[in-house]
């Protein structure tokens, strides 16, 4: 059984931007030292095999549903001038940075014009069902994937998250701040059920049944009364789903179809088929041994370049996760 670490590489890296304080180069050097640090915490503690990481494309959700993430461009457009140029230094930087891993280590870089990294990363996770699989990333879309093959550590807050719970850097349980209990283990089929019938703000996937409760009441079927009934289909399942609301603009629609739409947009086993087959061949393109040299004195350079003499000062420990090969 192989350990892989799997690096959302742009969520990774742009995080960290929002955690440093500093100009334009301070926060740049940060985000590839928080990028490295993250890989190299998880190589460390999970004694992993190998670095996978993935890449952005324009994403096919675009194609299936317009207003997917249009929210984005907008929040782009309203940037200051000097937000303008951060962004630019930023995506500078991070286009170096792939070029970097992809042709100076022996990780493997996957990217494809229509996935996106969840896309990649969820395949990934669902090909090596003998391994285990650790995901570098703050994005709880993957909660939906945890289980005893796959743990997600988030490098910016530094927690991990298994099918145990969440845990510190130390392996202390974290602490709910409501409930002063340990925070309790994600509960993934839930937790998708419930994203695909609330939305996704931060994606602009609508909901499908807008002001629903987790709870019910005596007179209306809740989250969780309709999710026990899921696999039977029975009363409460049919109560909620055929229920009608009307939007904004006057148009009627049914809890069922937008439940629909949303879970070909967010679970990540439900892709359709053309998309699926897409997923597989590009994991199967990338999924053998780089023979690159010298990792870590390349690393060395890569590191003089941007000024990251921390990270140069301990440039084989850094190297170590960034020139394993892919294990045959």
């Amino acid at each position: 059984m192989a350990t892989y670490v799997l690096v959302d590489t742009a969520n990774t890296f742009f995080r960290a931007r929002h955690v440093v304080r500093g100009d334009i180069d301070t926060k740049a050097g940060m985000a590839i030292h928080i990028t490295l640090n993250s890989v190299k915490k998880a190589w460390t503690d999970f004694k992993a095999d190998h670095v996978v990481f993935c890449l952005e494309g324009r994403s096919w959700r675009k194609d299936y549903y317009e207003p997917y993430k249009r929210n984005r461009q907008v929040a782009r457009d309203a940037l200051t001038p000097l937000q303008q140029e951060e962004d630019t230094v930023f995506w500078e930087l991070f286009d170096e940075f792939k070029d970097f891993v992809n042709d100076k280590t022996n990780c493997t870089v996957m990217r494809h014009p229509q996935l996106e990294a969840d896309d990649l990363i969820a395949g990934w996770v669902q090909s090596h069902p003998n391994d285990h699989c650790v995901i570098v990333s703050t994005d709880g879309d993957f909660a939906q994937l945890i289980g005893p093959n796959c743990t997600q550590y988030n490098g910016v807050s530094n927690t991990t998250i298994t099918h145990e719970g969440y845990f510190t850097d130390k392996g202390d349980p974290v602490i709910d701040k409501k409930t002063k209990e340990p925070k309790a283990a994600p509960v993934p089929d839930f937790m998708l059920f419930e994203k695909c019938m609330r939305g996704d703000t931060s994606d602009n996937v609508f909901s499908a049944y807008p002001g629903v409760r987790t709870k019910g009441t005596k007179n209306k079927v809740g989250l969780n009364e309709a999710f026990a009934d899921k696999e039977s289909k029975g009363f409460n399942w049919n109560n909620m789903m055929l229920q009608r609301w009307t939007d904004h603009n006057g148009e009627e629609h049914r809890v069922l179809d937008d439940y629909n739409r949303n879970v070909v947009l967010c679970d990540l086993s439900a892709q359709p088929a053309d998309i699926r087959e897409i997923i597989n061949n590009t994991i199967a393109e990338n999924a053998k041994p780089k023979e690159v040299q010298q990792v870590g004195m390349r690393l060395m350079k890569f590191c003089a370049k941007w000024d990251m003499q921390r990270i140069a000062d301990q440039a084989q420990a850094y190297a170590q996760p960034l020139q394993a090969r892919y294990p045959v």
